[in-house]
């Protein structure tokens, strides 16, 4: 299936400066997969190393920095003849190695000649705690689960794709139902590379969830197997609750649902374990909508939203009935399958601040505050075609110099405060064309 981040591969493949490639994300999203498509398209071979399976790469990285050795080493291993810019060396589960991360920059500052990229399942983790990180001496991607852009392009739907990317509202607007459809199934399906594979071939729906609840299993063994053991109740705590949490109407994380008398420094690090595995979004509240956003954050008030709308769906075991063909799906749980699909593609857009806007006493609330190209936007998120936007009016009317943005079931509309866009056009709302209209 075809991923936007190759693109990003092939430029820095043809960046004659480019470095050792690190590409992060959560477990199952697609790095080892796109890593080694990404090779087999692109290079004459690939050495491909399973770090965490290998005792011999344990022992080659103990021995020191050689890289010439540890090429030659790395060469036997596979059987590959590697050669520089013809080899894509991939090694995977790289956070296995103590030693691993340090030694890119050796590759980086000995042997720049050689292509080189590492994956890992919890590579974030060590990442934040910046454990002789290589600093400066390597590239990063990060990989999240499919937007609905590319789920478009996995089931064959290009010219749809394309006419979103080209934002043609006027083609989009004439077909919406069946923009409408293939938004339902992928609320059911989410993201997940082998969840979209197994829905494609027309596997089903129980088979579906079947995968989807796998992947959550994984996820919750990981707690127990990698987190530090005092934390692992708490990071259980806190990933189960996310459902309770967004099942509220202003979403806040609140300490009290976890148990009585919880309190945040008791869960900070169980919430930022989560964060740095790429399985939750932390979205911060700032207190006011100005530029910079960062000035304003509020470090005491968030969200938290799981990485993926099929997986939520599969947490909260919603029926596929209701999602696919079901007349509620968009507005039943509060909407929140509307506010964390909106969330998930704005979260694979390159320097997108994101934040939520509250005052004090949370009368005024917008669902996202973003940042970017110069520009802060106050979005409102509807699951219906309902559009009655009276705090994200107020804050507009209050703010001149900002202009509003609400995305709804209703077809694309552009007033001088506002513009009205379809769900199923988010994330080409910032990557695509200007609105052909």
């Amino acid at each position: 299936m075809e991923r936007k981040a190759y693109k990003q591969l092939l430029e820095w493949k043809n960046n004659p400066r480019h470095k050792p490639l690190i590409v992060n994300g959560a477990r199952q999203v697609g790095k080892t997969w796109l890593l080694k498509y990404f090779g087999e398209k692109e290079y004459k071979n690939v050495a491909y190393i399973n770090c965490d399976k290998s005792i011999q790469m344990k022992a080659i990285f103990e021995d020191g920095y050689d890289i010439p050795r540890i090429i030659r080493n790395i060469s036997a291993m596979t059987n590959v003849d590697i050669r520089p810019h013809e080899t894509l060396i991939i090694l995977d589960e790289i956070q296995s190695i103590p030693k691993g991360l340090p030694a890119l920059k050796y590759f980086c500052e000995d042997a720049p000649e050689y292509d080189v990229a590492v994956a890992g399942s919890l590579l974030g983790i060590q990442l934040h705690r910046g454990e002789s990180f290589p600093v400066g001496k390597v590239d990063m991607l990060k990989l999240f689960p499919l937007t609905f852009g590319e789920f478009l392009m996995a089931k064959g739907e290009n010219i749809k794709k394309e006419a979103l990317d080209n934002q043609d509202y006027e083609s989009i607007d004439a077909i919406a139902p069946l923009y409408v459809d293939l938004l339902r199934q992928y609320y059911f399906t989410g993201g997940m590379p082998a969840a979209v594979s197994a829905f494609i071939e027309g596997q089903p729906l129980s088979a579906i969830r079947q995968i989807q609840q796998g992947i959550l299993s994984d996820y919750q063994r990981d707690f127990s197997k990698h987190a530090p053991g005092n934390e692992v109740p708490r990071i259980n705590l806190v990933w189960n609750s996310i459902p309770s949490q967004l099942g509220k109407e202003n979403r806040k994380f609140i300490y009290g649902l976890l148990k009585k008398g919880a309190r945040a420094k008791d869960y900070e690090l169980a919430i930022q374990w989560l964060v740095d595995c790429g399985l939750v979004y932390k979205i911060p509240r700032v207190s006011k909508v100005a530029m910079p956003l960062r000035f304003y954050e509020d470090f005491s008030a968030f969200k938290l939203f799981t990485l993926d709308v099929g997986l939520f769906g599969a947490m909260v075991n919603a029926p596929a009935n209701e999602i696919l063909i079901g007349s509620d799906i968009f507005s039943e749980y509060k909407g929140t399958f509307t506010e964390l699909y909106v969330l998930q593609q704005m979260e694979t857009i390159n320097d997108l601040d994101i934040y939520y806007y509250s005052t004090e006493d949370s009368r005024t609330e917008i669902d996202f505050v973003v940042q970017h190209e110069g520009k802060v936007t106050p979005i409102e998120v509807k699951a219906e075609e309902n559009l009655r936007a009276k705090s994200l009016r107020q804050i507009v009317t209050n703010n001149p110099s900002l202009h509003g943005l609400r995305f709804s079931m209703s077809n694309y509309r552009h007033e001088d405060w506002l513009d009205n866009v379809p769900l199923y056009g988010v994330e080409a709302r910032f990557i695509g064309k200007k609105p052909n209209c």
